[in-house]
Order: structure tokens, then C-alpha cells, then sequence
């Protein structure tokens, strides 16, 4: 059994990660777990929610300090240095706020202990206004392979490993097979590749300022919140189109996006103040106040064009809008302040619009009605978390033998695997990943098998640092297009999806 330290235990750690963990301590993978965080974030024990009922978790208190620089403090390395060695520990999960991942991970690596972090690889405190460190979240991503290619030297087992969920998502293992069948019949990759996602997170216009949690604040916003899922499944989608003489190696990237302040314009104080009779009584700050706090602060949504070429010429057109200002279920003043994570009336929207030329279309749309995933146990219920739907379309006037038109459902999308069956969703996804890294630090499963090591997410961090440096250039009033190489660099290319999809029944050749 392996001991498990896991970094950062706010919202996210408590609804995804521990109990995923708590599961496999009961399976007989896992032995200890603990905890760190910074003083003020949480308390010494964490309760959270198990399959089996309520746990806790004990957590060693950090003082906070400044992630810039990407190396933990001496106090801090040598508490956890003795917590490590105390509690024997094995494996590291980093689920911190975003930029202090590269400091968590170098000193996991130089410990030789393996990683699961989480997304994104890295940000930095206001890459959305300062283009020079929009640009160092590249920097830290070429840093965080450099840091774990000397750590494979010394350590040949290290892994270190990203939950990105959606890579465990069997639409998109359907959706990957499908591109590849198409590509290795035609030749033809992705030409087109359209992105959505809408969590609908209301905030009132003093809470820009008051909350904290997947804020503004530091100067980014749903770009790093949750745009890298994005950032990363399009590529790694993109990949299953590629082949020899059309491999991507560029790709420009424009971004617009909306600001706290634009979103005064649209729903100012005063319209709040009518929509909400108590809002004038609870909000401290003036119109004008907010405006002048907010100026610099992070993108609630961002619309993203990019063209991805070859040896110059454009082989991919694409978007990826991100948006936390869409349709909501939150309708009280009073909503749980202390819970943007997940309630508070956020709903979930996303789809997804590919095309291969004239060969192939394919259309993923995952809909929810109802916050938080009310109705999931029902497939059937429309809103709900298994409200999914996948349709494909195929030039049957090429060739005859394919089908014009196949519908997946959430029932047709699920998919039987070794550890039972696969459910398309993003919590069984979740656990997935989880799954996949315990199974390699226990032997159960090979390096080559592994669905998201770290070595495969040069391109997600390409397009996130492109998106902001794309902001802050138009911010500062200079050119807005990015331009960024995107090869997957000299690191071992992605393995293939370890886990079997079913036979593509209708849609194959």
C-alpha cells in the first residue's frame, strides 16, 4: 500500500481527490493519508464526504509565501520534508491554487516521489494585463519537464501524471477513434474544432472583490479556472488526425474576453439593486469603486481563435469560448458565499464541433439543467449529469459503406473496462484518473499505458499561454495575435488510450 500526501485540501481535494483516495484505502492500494495547506485555508483536521460516509484528514499547517519565484521556502521545505519522512510517504497529489504547482512539484521530484497535479500546469499573477508573464507559464511548463527529465534520471519509476479528466472520458475516447479512422482512410486530419463551455457562475458585483475561491482577483480568471481542460483535449484530439507531412508545428492565437468591469456595463449595481431588493444593504462598494478595484483583475469570459498549421500553411481552424457568465440556477441574494466550487446555481454546458473536410462531422453536447448535478442518476432525466449526446456524420456518397448518421447515448457511450464499467461523466472521469496513477505506483499498470503523463501536455500549456499572452498584449494596446511554436517537443510523444472503447458499431468503415 502506498502513503499518499496531498497538497492543498480546499474545495476541489475534498470532493474529488480524497474521496477517490478514501475508496482505495478501502480496496487495499493506499495506506496513509495526509494533508498540507496554508494557515487560514483550513483546519488541522478536514472533514469530507467518503462512498462509505463522513472522514477526516489530519493537515499540517504551512505559512503562506510567495510562489514566483517556483521554490518553496526553506521552513516550508523542511516541514514537509519531515512530514514525508514521517509518514513514509510515497506519492504527492498537488491540488494548490495553480501557481504554486511548480514549487510543489520540483520539491516532490527532488525527493523522488511521484506526482498527480493538477490542471493547469502553472499560471502567474497577472498574465492577463503583463504579457511577460503571460509568457512565463510556458517558461514553467519547459521548467516542470526539465525538473521531472533529471528527476527519471536518478528515479527511473518517477511518474508524474495530470488529472485531466477528460482524457478518461469515453466520448472523447470515441471521439479520438473516430478521427483517427477517418484519418488513416483519407489522409484527411481535423480542419475545423469548435469548443464550449458555460459553468454558469453568477457572482453579485461585490463579490468579485469578496470572493477568493476560482476568482479574479489575482489577474486571470476562466482561462485557468477550468480553460485548460480545453486547451489540453484539443490537442490531444487534434493528435489523432495527424500524419506524416501535416504534423502541427505552429499556432496563432487571438482572444477577446470580458472583465469584471465589462460586466457592470452589462448588470451594473444599480440592476442588482432592483433585481435584488437586499443587494443595496449588503454591498460595500460603490459603481465607481469597483470599477477602479477590478481594473486589472482576471477574465470572467474568454472567446479564443486559433489556426494551427503546417510547414506554414493552416491545417486546423479552431475556437474555444470559456464562459462563467452564462446560464445560471442561482436566484438568491443569500446563495452559499463560501461555495463557488460547485452549487450556487452553477450549471454545466459544453459541446464540441469537429469536422474533417468533407468526410466527417461529429457533434459532443453535455447539458445540464439543474445545478450540481441534480437528475445524474437518470439518464433520462434532460439536464442532468448524464444528459449526453454524441452524433456523427459521414459522407456515405464517398464511400457506401459508411453510416450517414449514428447517435451515442449516455447508455451507448458507457464502456465496460477491467475496473467495471466507464461512465461518461466527469466525476467517474475523475476517479478514473486517480485510478490510472494509483494502479502505476503499485505495478499495476506500465508507463506506456498511462493516458495523461506530464510529457504529454506541452500543447495544452502552449495554447494557455498564448490565450494570455493574447490578453495582455491587447490590454497593453499592442498587436493581440499570438504566434507559438506547437510541437510536442522532444519528449516521448502520448501513449495511446490505454483503456479499449468499444467497436464503433455503424460509424466505422
Amino acid at each position: 500500500m502506498k502513503n499518499i500526501l496531498v497538497i492543498g485540501v480546499g474545495p476541489h481535494a475534498r470532493r474529488t481527490h480524497l474521496p477517490a483516495l478514501a475508496a482505495a484505502q478501502s480496496s487495499g492500494l493506499v495506506g496513509a493519508v495526509c494533508g498540507v495547506d496554508v494557515i487560514g485555508a483550513s483546519d488541522a483536521m478536514v472533514a469530507f464526504e467518503a462512498d462509505d460516509g463522513p472522514r477526516t484528514l489530519p493537515v499540517t499547517l504551512i505559512e503562506q509565501f510567495d510562489a514566483a519565484p517556483g521554490v518553496l521556502p526553506g521552513t516550508v521545505r523542511s516541514t514537509l520534508d519531515a512530514l514525508a519522512h514521517r509518514q513514509a510517504i510515497d506519492a504527492v497529489v498537488v491540488a494548490t491554487e495553480p501557481s504554486y504547482h511548480l514549487a510543489y512539484t520540483r520539491w516532490a521530484l527532488e525527493r523522488g516521489l511521484s506526482v498527480l497535479l493538477d490542471k493547469p500546469l502553472s499560471v502567474r499573477a497577472d498574465c492577463s494585463t503583463d504579457p511577460d508573464r503571460a509568457a512565463a507559464i510556458l517558461d514553467d511548463t519547459n521548467e516542470m519537464l526539465d525538473c521531472y527529465r533529471l528527476a527519471r534520471a536518478r528515479h527511473p519509476q518517477l511518474l508524474v501524471a495530470v488529472q485531466a479528466q477528460r482524457r478518461y472520458h469515453p466520448a472523447f475516447w470515441r471521439i479520438r477513434e473516430l478521427i483517427s479512422d477517418i484519418a488513416d482512410a483519407t489522409s484527411c486530419p481535423v480542419t475545423s474544432i469548435q469548443s464550449f463551455h458555460s459553468d454558469g457562475q453568477w457572482r453579485m458585483p461585490d463579490e468579485y472583490v469578496d470572493l477568493c475561491y476560482h476568482g479574479f482577483e489575482r489577474g486571470y480568471g476562466k482561462a485557468a479556472h477550468s480553460g485548460y481542460h480545453f486547451f489540453d483535449i484539443v490537442p490531444w484530439l487534434l493528435s489523432a488526425g495527424e500524419r506524416a507531412g501535416k504534423e502541427l508545428d505552429t499556432v496563432d492565437v487571438h482572444a477577446f474576453v470580458t472583465r469584471p468591469a465589462d460586466l457592470l456595463g452589462q448588470l451594473g449595481v444599480g440592476d442588482h439593486e432592483r433585481l435584488f431588493p437586499g443587494f443595496a444593504a449588503r454591498n460595500p462598494y460603490p459603481e465607481a469603486d469597483l470599477r477602479a478595484i477590478t481594473h486589472r483583475f482576471g477574465e470572467v469570459d474568454a472567446f479564443l481563435s486559433m489556426a494551427y498549421k503546417s510547414a506554414g500553411q493552416t491545417m486546423t481552424l479552431g475556437s474555444i469560448n470559456l464562459v462563467h457568465n452564462g446560464f445560471s440556477q442561482r436566484g438568491t441574494l443569500t446563495a452559499a458565499r463560501s461555495r463557488l466550487y460547485k452549487g450556487n446555481g452553477r450549471v454545466r454546458h459544453e459541446n464540441h464541433i469537429i469536422e474533417q473536410g468533407p468526410f466527417q462531422a461529429i457533434h459532443l453536447n453535455s447539458l445540464q439543467a439543474l445545478s450540481d448535478g441534480t437528475g445524474a442518476d437518470d439518464p433520462h432525466v434532460a439536464g442532468g449529469d448524464r444528459h449526453i449526446e454524441l452524433h456523427v456524420f459521414r459522407n456515405t456518397r464517398y464511400r457506401q459503406g459508411w453510416k450517414k448518421h449514428t447517435r451515442y447515448t449516455f447508455t451507448d457511450l458507457t464502456t465496460a473496462t477491467e475496473a467495471g464499467p466507464a461512465l461518461p461523466t466527469q466525476e467517474s472521469s475523475r476517479r478514473r484518473a486517480m485510478q490510472e496513477f494509483l494502479d502505476y505506483l503499485c505495478g499495476r499498470r506500465t508507463r506506456q499505458e498511462m493516458t495523461s503523463e506530464l510529457t504529454s501536455h506541452r500543447r495544452g500549456s502552449v495554447l494557455m499561454a498564448g490565450a494570455y499572452l493574447s490578453m495582455a498584449r491587447q490590454f497593453n494596446g499592442t498587436h493581440p495575435v499570438a504566434t507559438l511554436d506547437f510541437r510536442p517537443g522532444t519528449h516521448p510523444a502520448p501513449a495511446p488510450v490505454p483503456v479499449p472503447c468499444p467497436a464503433a458499431t455503424g460509424a466505422g468503415r
